[in-house]
C-alpha cells in the first residue's frame, strides 16, 4: 500500500487538486493537519474511512500511525495545508518511512504564496521590473535559519520576498528589509488566503506593519515585499510579442 503526502491547497476547499481530491477519495485512512485544513475537504473520504487529526500528535506517533495503516493493507492519506513541497515538514516523514521501507507519492497543491498573489491580484514576475521571487521565513521560535540565509543577506538581492510564519514578528521584518528596499517599497500582507474571512492589506514597508497590527494578524498570514507588487509602467513580455519568431502550426501555410 501507499502513502501519499496531498497538498490541500491554502484553505479553501475547491483548491485541492482533480488529482488530490481523486486520491483522497480511494484512501481508507486519512492524517489530516486539523487545524490548516478545511474540514469540508475530509467529504472526499471514503464514508467508512478512518480520520486522524495530527493537531496534537508528534513526528513519532505520525510515523506510527501511517506504517500501521500501510500494514493493514491500507492507502493513506497524508494531508497537508498549502504545497507539500514547502514548508510542511513532509521531508522527515518521507525520511521515516523510507527508513522502514514504506513507499509514498507526493500530490501538489496550491501554495500560500500562489493564493495570496490571486488575492492580490498581481503577477510576482514583472518584465524588467522583477523576475526573481525567494520564498523565506525568519528565525524566531522556530527551526534557525542557516548561514547566508537571514533577511539581511537574502534582501541585499533586491528580489520579491514572500515570507512565511512571519507576520506575528513584522516589526522585525520591516527594520531587517527598509535598508535593503526603502520605507516606500509595496508590500503587503494576506492573512486566510482563499478563505471567507480572507483579510488583504496593501500599503509600503513604511506602514504596512501599523496595518498588520491593527488588523490583529498574527498567523496564517504572507508577507510580502517587492516592487512588482505596484508595477504599472512596464514592457510587455516578450512571450507575446509580434517579434518573436514562431513555429507554425501543423498544416498551417509558413510565416511570410
Amino acid at each position: 500500500m501507499t502513502v501519499y503526502f496531498i497538498g490541500a491547497g491554502p484553505g479553501a476547499a475547491d483548491l485541492i487538486t482533480v488529482r488530490g481530491a481523486r486520491t483522497l477519495a480511494r484512501c481508507q485512512v486519512c492524517l489530516y493537519a486539523g487545524s490548516l485544513v478545511p474540514r469540508e475537504l475530509l467529504v472526499e473520504c471514503p464514508p467508512d474511512a478512518r480520520l486522524v487529526d495530527t493537531a496534537q500528535l508528534d513526528l513519532d506517533q505520525i510515523t506510527t500511525e501511517l506504517v500501521a495503516a500501510h500494514e493493514a493493507g491500507h492507502d493513506v492519506a497524508r494531508l497537508h495545508s498549502g504545497d507539500p513541497s514547502v514548508f510542511s515538514a513532509v521531508a522527515e516523514q518521507m525520511r521515516r518511512l523510507d527508513a522502514v521501507g514504506v513507499p509514498y507519492d507526493v500530490v501538489p497543491g496550491v501554495p500560500a504564496f500562489a493564493a495570496a498573489a490571486a488575492a492580490l491580484k498581481r503577477e510576482l514576475t514583472i518584465p524588467t521590473v522583477g523576475q526573481t521571487v525567494i520564498l523565506t521565513r525568519i528565525a524566531q521560535q522556530a527551526t534557525p535559519m542557516p548561514d547566508g540565509e537571514d533577511l539581511a543577506t537574502l534582501g541585499r538581492s533586491g528580489a520579491l520576498l514572500v515570507l512565511h510564519l512571519a507576520a506575528r514578528y513584522v516589526d522585525r521584518v520591516v527594520a531587517e528589509l527598509l535598508p535593503h528596499y526603502g520605507a516606500d517599497c509595496p508590500a503587503a500582507v494576506v492573512a486566510m488566503a482563499s478563505r471567507p474571512d480572507e483579510l488583504v492589506l496593501r500599503g509600503t514597508l513604511d506602514d504596512i506593519a501599523a496595518q498588520v497590527k491593527a488588523a490583529g494578524v498574527v498567523r496564517t498570514a504572507v508577507i510580502i515585499v517587492g516592487r512588482t507588487l505596484a508595477a504599472a509602467q512596464f514592457p510587455d513580455s516578450h512571450l507575446y510579442s509580434p517579434t518573436r519568431a514562431r513555429p507554425c502550426a501543423p498544416g498551417s501555410p509558413p510565416t511570410p
